[in-house]
Parts: C-alpha cells; sequence; structure tokens
C-alpha cells in the first residue's frame, strides 16, 4: 500500500482548515490519501508584537520548511501572502490551487458608518497607508491573534472595526462577520491574498506529479506578477505596498499601489502571461 503523503501545517484552526481542503483535493484527483503534520512557527509563539518587529514575512513558514527539507513531510501547506518571495534551495512550489476572493473586509461596521476618531484594528502597512487615504480620521491600532481573537475584540468593545483577508473568513465559515468588502479599488489586497502554496522539495518528483494534478494555471500566472512586483519592489510585512493581477481573456492585468511620505503611488501594466514577471517589475519600478 502506498504511504500517506505528510502535509506540514500550522496548527491555527485557519491553517488546519485550509491544508485540510488541499489534502482533499489531491486525495480526490490523485486517490492518495494525506495526513497533516502540525508543526509549531515563530509566528505562532511571539503574538504580542507586530510581525515587523518580530522579523515579517518567514515567521510563519521557516519551520514549516524545516520539516520538509528534513524530510519530516512531503508536502506543507502556506498563505502565499506569507510566503518571502525567495524560497530555501531545494524547495519549490508543486501547486498553486484556484484563489479564494482576495478582497480585505471590515469585521464590526462598515467604513462610512465609523464615527471620527473610531478605533480600527489593523497590524499591516499596507491596510494602514490605504485606511489613512479613505478616512484620514480613524484611530488606527494594531491587532494580534487568530479570527477568532480579533473578532472576540470587537464584540468586546476594544475595536470599533477591524480589516482582515475575505479569503480567510470564507474558508472558516466565517462570512457572516463580514460588514463591508471593501473592493480592490478602495484596498489592493496583499501580494498572493487569497492563493494557497503548496510546497514540496524540488527533487521530488513523484509529488511533483501528484501536485500538478491541483495545479490552477491562471492563479499561478497571477501571483508570478504580483510575486514579481513584491521581490523588486523589496517588499515584506513592513512596507506599505499591495498588487493585484487579474486574468481577462488570456491577459493579465496588474495594479498596484506603493505609499510615500508624499501620498499613495498607484499604477497599473497589461500584457500577456508569459510576461508575468515583467509586468511586475516594471510596475515596482515605476512605482519607486
Amino acid at each position: 500500500m502506498t504511504k500517506p503523503l505528510r502535509l506540514a501545517t500550522r496548527g491555527s484552526q485557519l491553517a488546519l482548515t485550509q491544508s485540510g481542503h488541499v489534502a482533499a483535493a489531491i486525495t480526490q484527483a490523485t486517490g492518495r490519501a494525506v495526513e497533516l503534520v502540525v508543526v509549531r512557527t515563530r509566528g505562532d509563539v511571539v503574538t504580542d508584537r507586530p510581525l515587523a518587529q518580530v522579523g515579517g514575512k518567514g515567521l510563519f513558514t521557516k519551520e514549516i520548511e524545516d520539516a520538509l527539507l528534513a524530510r519530516d513531510a512531503e508536502i506543507a501547506v502556506h498563505s502565499m501572502k506569507d510566503m518571502p518571495t525567495d524560497q530555501p534551495e531545494g524547495l519549490t512550489f508543486g501547486a498553486i490551487p484556484p484563489r479564494e476572493d482576495v478582497r480585505d473586509v471590515l469585521v464590526g461596521a462598515c467604513l462610512a458608518e465609523l464615527p471620527p476618531g473610531a478605533v480600527v484594528g489593523t497590524g499591516s502597512a499596507r491596510r494602514v497607508a490605504q485606511l489613512r487615504a479613505l478616512r484620514p480620521d480613524l484611530d488606527l491600532r494594531g491587532i494580534r491573534g487568530n479570527v477568532d481573537t480579533r473578532i472576540r475584540k470587537v464584540h468586546d468593545g476594544d475595536y470599533q472595526a477591524i480589516v482582515l483577508a475575505a479569503a480567510g473568513l470564507r474558508r472558516l465559515g466565517r462570512a457572516e462577520a463580514i460588514a463591508e468588502p471593501l473592493s480592490p479599488e478602495q484596498m489592493v489586497p496583499a501580494v498572493g491574498q487569497g492563493a494557497l502554496a503548496v510546497q514540496c522539495r524540488s527533487d521530488d518528483a513523484e509529488v511533483l506529479g501528484v501536485l500538478a494534478r491541483i495545479h490552477h494555471r491562471p492563479t499561478a500566472h497571477c501571483v508570478r506578477a504580483e510575486r514579481a512586483f513584491l521581490r523588486a519592489i523589496a517588499g515584506g510585512c513592513s512596507v506599505p505596498a499591495g498588487c493585484l493581477a487579474r486574468l481577462e481573456d488570456g491577459i493579465l492585468h496588474v495594479h498596484a499601489f506603493y505609499a510615500t511620505s508624499k501620498g499613495l503611488r498607484r499604477a497599473s501594466r497589461v500584457g500577456e502571461t508569459a510576461k508575468a514577471e515583467q509586468l511586475g517589475v516594471e510596475l515596482a519600478e515605476a512605482l519607486r
């Protein structure tokens, strides 16, 4: 009997839900059983400081990637927006499944309903920069914790609203918590938002063949453009920048923003999927 594939994942409810969806997709597509291996990351341990102060991107991925390299697991599932732009030597994305809702959302109240001085929670420099452009009168404060913890802080009155990713809420079956979706025109999403990264060892031909069955090429094209932008802009958790690519009739439409002391800069590019990385780099050069 073929051994189950071991899938390394964080232990949060969202991570386990996302990994469970990927495991089910693999089994449905290939008949191969998958078992989850929970790995505790530094980002799960350090919860009392903003991500940028602790180390930014990589906080939720390094220990999981170490497990892959040590052959304690064959595959791993990450939120794409948590992934550094460069992967460790020996690892690759074996699959990028279909993307969920890319938007940011408000929980607790709609933007227009919030009174001047309302306390809104977000730990993202990208979200802070864009919220300040939309509503400079709001009191924006950092927030950490899992989805349920953050929502509870709204119910307890610590915040009048918080900003979360729609994808996480929808995957958790918590879409009813959404007070207002923010359009990508209002709030450009994080690079890779709504997408998952299924990582494996680059020399594991068997696993690469399995993962190819759940790979979604349209999502992958979009993510390639967005990650090229992030790499070129030298972005991480502390950089107020965002990028979103959409594939329409075989053509990529890529929009990005970058916040400076003089305000928000925005730019767009359109091109073929073969030029996905080039489009991302051109946007970064236009905005820097």
